[in-house]
Parts: structure tokens; sequence; C-alpha cells
């Protein structure tokens, strides 16, 4: 099943190519917002039979962000963690480049108003990370643990939703 950033990029190029005599001008701000919802009901589809999904893991959460002796520079696959999305893992018990899919942060605030879809990307391992433990990357700084501080030393529910190649994406 596709994603939604795949399927967004799929319907994006659709409409950039739609009209055979035009070059790349611009897009009405209809079709994008056209395409932005069909990608999102492709994602809430999704999400919706993950949740049915018998758990892949049940694993112990734990909380990291950047700065103040948290996370510094980027993840282990020397990309850039992405708050809200990059997990860490020990990659003996959770492969690393897994499309995660946990069940106890859909609907959690993100800082931008929207809320949590539930997907994750294991990216990221750390040394006090062994066996059925995942650190939730939040952002900069301690405030921004606070919209998954309930989360904190929790068993969460987790499928896995397939995996990607290259960096997370960024949503934000």
């Amino acid at each position: 099943m596709l994603n939604a950033v795949a399927a967004l990029a799929l319907l994006w190029s659709l409409a950039l190519t739609s009209d055979p005599g035009s070059a790349a001008g611009p897009v009405p701000y209809t079709e994008v917002l056209a395409a932005e919802a069909e990608a999102t009901a492709a994602l809430s589809v999704e999400a919706e039979a993950l949740m049915a999904e018998e758990p892949d893991w049940r694993l112990s959460a734990r909380l990291y962000h950047a700065g103040g002796g948290g996370a510094t520079g980027n993840d282990s696959l020397g990309c850039r963690p992405i708050a809200l999305r990059t997990v860490a893992v020990d990659p003996n018990h959770v492969p690393r480049r897994t499309r995660l899919f946990i069940r106890e942060t859909v609907g959690l605030p993100l800082p931008d108003g929207r809320t949590h879809d539930g997907f994750w990307y294991a990216s990221d391992t750390g040394g006090a990370i062994k066996g059925a433990k995942i650190d939730l990357f939040t952002g900069h700084g301690r405030a921004s643990m606070r919209p998954v501080m309930p989360l904190n030393m929790q068993t969460l529910t987790v499928v896995e939703a397939g995996r990607f190649e290259g960096c997370p994406p960024d949503w934000e």
C-alpha cells in the first residue's frame, strides 16, 4: 500500500503532467488540496488496517530529545532525526529501516496543531537500548517531550508497517 508521501508525490506529478500542452507551470491550489486529501485518506485507511493487526512487538518506551545531554547530530543511519517520527531501537530486536505503527501515538498533538498518525521510523540506535525497548525522539529541548510524556516508561503496541530506504520523510 502506498504511504501518504508516495501517494502525494504521485498525485503531484500527475497534476503537473495532466495537461500535455503546458510546461511544468503552476498547479491550481484546488488540485494540490485534492491530492493532499487523497494522500491523507490513503494513510488513514492504512492506519485503520494496522490498528486491527496483531502487534509484532510490545516495547517499553523511553523519550529522548536534542540538547541538554540528549541526542546530538545525526541518527545511526546518518540522517537528521525527525521530531515525533524517529525512534531508536535495539537492531537485534527491531531491524533498523523498519517503518513502525505505534497505536498509542495515534491522535497525539503535534507542534503544528495536527495530530499524530501513529507512524514512526526505526533509524537510530543507542547504547542503553537493549531488547524490547524503544526511544521516541521528541525534538529539541525538554519541553518537546510534553506531548508524549504520558507514554514514558509505558509498554507500547507496535506493528511493522513496512520498510523504508534512505532517510525517514520529514512531514514538518
